[in-house]
C-alpha cells in the first residue's frame, strides 16, 4: 500500500525534519520567478524540481526554511548564541585581576608571561575558526557548536587544577580553541536566519557578547579572586559554561540550509527511491570521506583566501584587527595602573573597566538604532540598489572616538589626575569601537553570502591574532614613553586608521567588482 508523504515537519534524532512531499505532482518550478521575498535583495529560494531531480524547498514559505522560522524562534536562536558569545569572550579576561595572585603562586615575574596567561586565550579564538567554520559546512552549526562548547567548558577544569605556570597557559589556549565556536558560527547564523535589513540590529545583539564580556569580566574575576583564591575563578566558569553549553545543546535547531538540504534529500532518496536527486544548493549531496576531507581542508584556507583575494576585507581587517588588539591591551594594563598608581586592591581594580563598558552600552543602542535604518535609507536613494558598503557609513563618524579616548586617557593617567579621570577617558573608545566592530562584521557577513561563517572566521582570526600579541608589547611600550606619550602614540596611529572605512564606503563598490572573492 503507498504511503502519503506530506511536508509537515517532524522530529527526527532530536532535530527538526521535513518529510517528502508526494511525488505526483511535482512541484514546479526548481527556481521560481513569480513570487520575491520582500527585502532589500529580494532574495528567491530555489524549490524542489523532482522531474529534474532537484531537491529544494517545497515553497518560497517552507517554514523548514531557516529564513522562514517564525520570528520569536529566530531570536530565541540568536539569544542563545548570543548568551555563549558573552560567556566565551567573558573567560579571556576574567582572570585578568587574578593574574597578581597567579605570579605569587607560581614565583613569575615575567610580565609577557603574565600577560599571556590573560591573552593566550584569545590566540585560541584564532586558531579555532580555521578548523570550526568548515566543520559548521560539513556537519552543520548545531553540532559543531555543541562539541565546541563542551571542549571549552572541559578545559576549565585543567585551568583550575593546574600545577604550573606553563599549564595554565597551554590550558587556556585549549579553552580558547572550543570557545571560539560561537564567534565563527554566529556570523553563520545570522546569514542563515535574517535577511539582509535585520542583520544590522541582528549583528549589534550578537556583538555585545565579545565586547561586554571582557569588560565585565575582570570586575567579577577579581572579587573571585581576593575572596576565594584564583583557581575558583575557573570553577565558577566551569559551573557557567556547563549550565548554558547544555541549555544551548538541547533547545538548538540546524540552520546551514546546506546541510538541511543534503539531510533532506538523503531522506527522499529513501522515501522515493530516486538515487538520483541532489540537492538544489549543491552539485553533488553525496558527502563522501574524500569529499570531507577536501571540503575541510579548503574550509580551513577559505578565510585565508578570502582576506588576501580582497583588498577591503583586508584593509577592514587590518583596522578593525588593531583596534580590538587595543580593547586588550588595556585589559592587561589598565589593573595595573589603578593597583600601582592608584592603590586599588585587585578586586576593585575591576570596577575601572567600567568606563569602556558604559561606553559600549551607549554605542550598542546607537548601532542597533541606525546600522538598519541607514542601511534602507542609503538603499532608496540608490534606487533601489544595496551594496554592502552602506553598513560602513556610520563606522566613520564612530572611528573619531578611538583616538580621543587614548589621549584623553593616557595623559590624565600619566599626569596622576583623580582616578574618575581616566576611567571617564575610556567611555568614547568603548563608544567608539562598538560602532566600528559591528557594521564592519555585518559587512563580513552580508558580502560572505554562503560562505558568511568563513567570513566572520577570516575577520576572527586575524583580530584575535592582534587580540593575543599586541598586549604583550602594552609594559614595554608604558615603561619607556610613560602612559601619555605611549597612549597618543596609539592614539596617533588610530587616527592614521580613520580613512580606511570612509574611502571603503566610498569606493568599496569599484574595488569590489574588480576584485571579486572567487573561492569555488
Amino acid at each position: 500500500m503507498e504511503e502519503t508523504l506530506d511536508s509537515t515537519s517532524t522530529t527526527i534524532n532530536g532535530k527538526d525534519e521535513c518529510t517528502p512531499p508526494s511525488p505526483e505532482p511535482a512541484p514546479e518550478p526548481a527556481l521560481p520567478d513569480s513570487k520575491e521575498q520582500p527585502g532589500l535583495t529580494s532574495e528567491l529560494y530555489p524549490e524542489t524540481d523532482l522531474d529534474r531531480g532537484i531537491v529544494g524547498w517545497d515553497s518560497q514559505d517552507d517554514p523548514c526554511n531557516p529564513r522562514n522560522f517564525p520570528e520569536a524562534r529566530k531570536w530565541l536562536l540568536l539569544g542563545f548564541i548570543s548568551a555563549i558569545a558573552f560567556l566565551s569572550p567573558l573567560c579571556s579576561s576574567i582572570v585578568a585581576p587574578a593574574v597578581t595572585f597567579i605570579d605569587m603562586e607560581f614565583h613569575n615575574t615575567s610580565s609577557i608571561l603574565s600577560s599571556l596567561v590573560v591573552t593566550i586565550f584569545v590566540f585560541g579564538f584564532a586558531v579555532g575558526p580555521l578548523l570550526l567554520s568548515p566543520l559548521s559546512e560539513i556537519f552543520g552549526r548545531r553540532p559543531v557548536l555543541t562539541y565546541a562548547n563542551a571542549f571549552f567548558s572541559l578545559w576549565q577544569i585543567g585551568c583550575a587544577k593546574a600545577p604550573s605556570l606553563h599549564t595554565l597557559i597551554a590550558f587556556r589556549f585549549l579553552g580558547g580553541l572550543g570557545a571560539s565556536g560561537c564567534l565563527t558560527i554566529g556570523g553563520g547564523v545570522i546569514a542563515d536566519l535574517f535577511p539582509v535589513e535585520q542583520r544590522g540590529l541582528a549583528n549589534a545583539i550578537f556583538s555585545v557578547g565579545p565586547l561586554f564580556g571582557p569588560v565585565i569580566a575582570p570586575i567579577i574575576g577579581g572579587f573571585i579572586a581576593q575572596r576565594a583564591g584564583w583557581r575558583w575563578v575557573f570553577w565558577v566558569m566551569l559551573i557557567a559554561c556547563t549550565v548554558l553549553s547544555t541549555t544551548i545543546a538541547v533547545v538548538n535547531k540546524e540552520t546551514n540550509p546546506i546541510v538541511l538540504m543534503r539531510n533532506k534529500v538523503e531522506r527522499f532518496k529513501k522515501e522515493l527511491g530516486r538515487g538520483d536527486l541532489r540537492s538544489a544548493y549543491e552539485i553533488s549531496t553525496t558527502v563522501g570521506a574524500n569529499q570531507k576531507r577536501n571540503i575541510l581542508l579548503r574550509g580551513m584556507t577559505m578565510p585565508l583566501r578570502m582576506l588576501f583575494s580582497s583588498p577591503i576585507l583586508l584593509l577592514l581587517s587590518l583596522y578593525l584587527s588593531f583596534v580590538f588588539g587595543l580593547l586588550y591591551l588595556l585589559f592587561t594594563t589598565v589593573t595595573t595602573l589603578f593597583v600601582n598608581s592608584y592603590g586599588w586592591a585587585p578586586n576593585i581594580s575591576g570596577l575601572a573597566y567600567l568606563g569602556i563598558g558604559f561606553g559600549f552600552m551607549l554605542g550598542i543602542v546607537t548601532v542597533a538604532k541606525t546600522s538598519d535604518a541607514t542601511v534602507v535609507r542609503l538603499t532608496a536613494a540608490n534606487n533601489g540598489v544595496y551594496q554592502p558598503e552602506m553598513r560602513l557609513a556610520s563606522c566613520i563618524f564612530f572611528a573619531f572616538f578611538v583616538p580621543i579616548s587614548f589621549f584623553w586617557y593616557g595623559w590624565s593617567a600619566d599626569k596622576h589626575t583623580h582616578w574618575i579621570v581616566p576611567i571617564l577617558g575610556l567611555f568614547p573608545f568603548g563608544f567608539g569601537m562598538m560602532g566600528i566592530f559591528a557594521p564592519i562584521q555585518t559587512y563580513f557577513i552580508d558580502t560572505g553570502g554562503k560562505y558568511a561563517a568563513s567570513a566572520v572566521a577570516a575577520l576572527t582570526v586575524l583580530r584575535c591574532i592582534f587580540g593575543a600579541f599586541l598586549p604583550l608589547a602594552g609594559p614595554k611600550l608604558f615603561s619607556s614613553l610613560g602612559y601619555g606619550w605611549g597612549n597618543s602614540l596609539l592614539g596617533f596611529i588610530a587616527l592614521a586608521l580613520i580613512p580606511a572605512p570612509a574611502l571603503i564606503f566610498k569606493y568599496g563598490g569599484k574595488i569590489r567588482s574588480k576584485y571579486p572573492v572567487v573561492l569555488e
